[in-house]
């Protein structure tokens, strides 16, 4: 997880800490190849501030394999510098996008509501029904966001992707931070940063202390769901690219699961 303490390490950024240096070196580095040039036309061969051989390379098509040539020449500069790659990212986003579902499973208000429990005596096999908490459904909801946890955790800890790790980092120390208030309810947290499950102890936990951490405004599991999808969205926006015909594609946003962007 060493890459999450160093995620603040860039080379550009500005007044609302977006990272331009990339951009700018590669778009000067496309417009230096093009002969554009300022003023109506002269003797040498200028017309509208657009080369002749230029207009004659757009018109028979060369210029559209140019274009294409050096956004592939970017793509693998890309990779091989460290960036992150398409399907690292959809990876990240898609584990993030998970644990933000499972967030917002717990935070429902119908998972903490008393029902007709049946229990059933195993030496007589009476069946009995009472109205109780669904100690059963709510340990396999935690146990779900436990498992998305740890996956987005380890997901993100090997990303290069600056806001993916920025929001990374606050959620474990959101998670330390609250660590005592966990093993209340069953859950310890590694040297690694993960969770660990001990579902007996959850289930003897006291009803007040699960509904502290895992429901209402400012909760733990309301911290985690708002940065699990900030790193969704982190994701998505870093795999966000231009076309060849100049087109933006946002590929991630389209394949992502769509209806974290708001609570269930």
């Amino acid at each position: 997880m060493s890459t999450i303490r160093g995620y603040s390490q860039s080379n550009y950024y500005d007044s609302a800490d977006n990272d331009y240096s990339a951009y700018n070196q590669n778009a000067s580095s496309f417009l230096a190849g093009l002969s554009i040039n300022s003023g109506n036309s002269n003797n040498n061969g200028i017309m509208g501030g657009i080369n002749l051989s230029d207009y004659a390379s757009i018109k028979n098509g060369s210029y559209g394999k140019l274009v294409k040539a050096y956004y592939a020449k970017q793509k693998a500069d890309g990779a091989s510098s460290g960036r992150d790659s398409s399907a690292k990212l959809t990876s990240m986003g898609s584990a993030a996008g998970t644990l933000a579902k499972s967030a917002s499973a717990l935070m429902k208000d119908s998972l903490w509501e008393k029902k007709q429990i049946k229990t059933k005596d195993e030496k007589t096999g009476e069946e009995t029904t009472k109205e109780d908490i669904d100690l059963d459904s709510i340990t396999k909801a935690v146990k779900s966001f436990v498992d998305n946890y740890n996956k987005t955790i380890e997901s993100a800890g090997n990303s290069n992707t600056k806001d993916v790790l920025r929001n990374a980092a606050w959620m474990t120390k959101t998670t330390k931070s609250t660590e005592r208030l966990l093993e209340r309810a069953g859950i310890s947290v590694g040297a690694d940063n993960k969770l660990e499950l001990d579902e007996d102890a959850l289930k003897k936990a006291d009803i007040s202390t699960l509904k502290s951490v895992f429901t209402g405004y400012n909760s733990f599991e309301s911290k985690v769901y708002d940065k699990a999808q900030s790193m969704t969205n982190a994701a998505a926006r870093a795999g966000g690219t231009y076309t060849s015909t100049g087109n933006y594609s946002d590929v991630l946003s389209s394949i992502l699961p769509s209806n974290i962007d708001k609570k269930e």
